[in-house]
């Protein structure tokens, strides 16, 4: 199971992009973040109980 959710700097969910089962491989997505404004967010990725969270900049 795949699932990549984006968060603010408060820590609310603000987008998930992706939330399902996808085989082994190479993916890539857009994200539409024209709702969101300009800043300092979060996504995190979850696989098979693997977890990872990054840190990127949204820059309009």
């Amino acid at each position: 199971f795949v699932s990549i959710k984006v968060y603010n700097m408060l820590g609310k969910e603000v987008a998930t992009l992706v939330s399902r089962e996808m085989t082994p491989g190479a993916y890539s997505l857009d994200f539409n973040a024209s709702k969101l404004s300009s800043g300092v967010y979060f996504y995190k990725m979850e696989v098979n109980g693997f977890s990872e969270v990054k840190k990127m900049m949204l820059v309009k």
